[in-house]
């Protein structure tokens, strides 16, 4: 009987393929997490994807591949065969996965999230930020793309190969980066690398976004009086953890990215910084100041004098002590 049921079901599916749809492109369907066979193809025949829900689910049912559908957002073709359709459900092909990045994300963070997105191995997704085509193209020194991979909202297809989203998404860091900035570069004799690099600190360092261009103007300023730049978030790199605060034993690492022992600019970018962090490195604030620090609020003191700054030091220490 069984053996009858499945060739009836098979040569109504027939039939019903003879039938194809006349429909160009794909349908957008969404399968919820827990959702049966039947709801399933119910979704699918409302978007136009198959022609009788039930016969799908016989179809399904008899061909093996009702087990274990997987949920997500797909892009399904109109004329995909009910064989791959089965398998689509099965092993999450054309799922498409909204993956946001945010601004001062590392790679660190990055790789995991993206890996999760794309169904891929963290390894290869790792793998594909040390292209050397691709680094070679936007003229990284550095041995990852780290800083390039711009933050943005970003839809994959679940499977889609690692190399080939990390390309989009350093794409999209050339699409946003404006030609007329080239120039600027010339008039600060720095490299694209030199201001993503300092965008990549800024965007770390500030909370209110009004502070960027003074943040950057601090680092400009110390930068030209070859003072080492002592930025918190190069440590916190270099020793691969955040801390909310540093202690004299962590500003000893050894690394080019300490900021406190090497001076210039760490080699490449601690993150991925947003338009406008990089904009306050291209154009920082006419102001005097050489120092900094983060108040308990978010917002910094500057000041142009070392005897200055500890005094803010002192206040901020103090603002930070529990009440009685």
């Amino acid at each position: 009987m069984r053996s009858a049921a499945r060739a009836i079901a098979v040569l109504a599916a027939a039939l019903l393929l003879a039938c194809e749809s006349s429909q160009e492109g794909s349908a957008h369907v969404t399968i919820p997490a827990g959702a049966s066979l039947r709801s399933a193809a119910d979704s699918l025949e409302a978007h136009g994807v198959v022609a009788n829900a039930t016969l799908f689910r016989w179809y399904a049912r008899l061909s093996g591949g009702a087990r274990d559908i997987k949920a997500g957002n797909y892009v399904i073709p109109y004329k995909i065969g009910w064989s791959a359709l089965v398998r689509a459900l099965r092993d999450g092909e054309g799922i498409e996965n909204r993956l946001t990045i945010p601004e001062g994300w590392s790679l660190a963070q990055i790789a995991p999230a993206l890996a999760q997105a794309l169904g891929a191995p963290e390894d290869s997704v790792v793998l594909a930020t040390r292209d050397s085509a691709l680094r070679t193209e936007l003229d990284v020194p550095t041995a990852t793309l780290e800083g390039y991979l711009f933050p943005d909202t970003y839809v994959f297809g679940y499977g889609t190969a690692p190399r080939t989203a990390v390309r989009e998404m350093t794409q999209r860091f050339t699409e946003m980066w404006d030609a007329s900035w080239d120039a600027r570069l010339v008039e600060l004799r720095m490299s694209r690398n030199d201001i993503v690099t300092l965008a990549s600190i800024i965007e770390k360092e500030a909370q209110l976004p009004e502070e960027r261009p003074v943040i950057s103007a601090v680092y400009h300023n110390r930068l030209r009086r070859k003072m080492l730049l002592q930025a918190d978030p190069t440590v916190q790199y270099a020793l691969g953890l955040h801390r909310d605060r540093l202690f004299y034993r962590d500003l000893r690492v050894d690394s080019p990215y300490n900021t406190y022992k090497y001076p210039g600019l760490p080699p490449g970018p601690i993150a991925s910084p947003g338009r406008a962090s990089i904009e306050a490195a291209l154009y920082p604030a006419r102001v005097p100041y050489l120092y900094f620090v983060a108040m308990p609020d978010g917002h910094h003191e500057f000041r142009v004098s070392s005897k200055a700054h500890e005094e803010a030091v002192r206040q901020a220490r103090h603002a930070r002590e529990p009440k009685p």
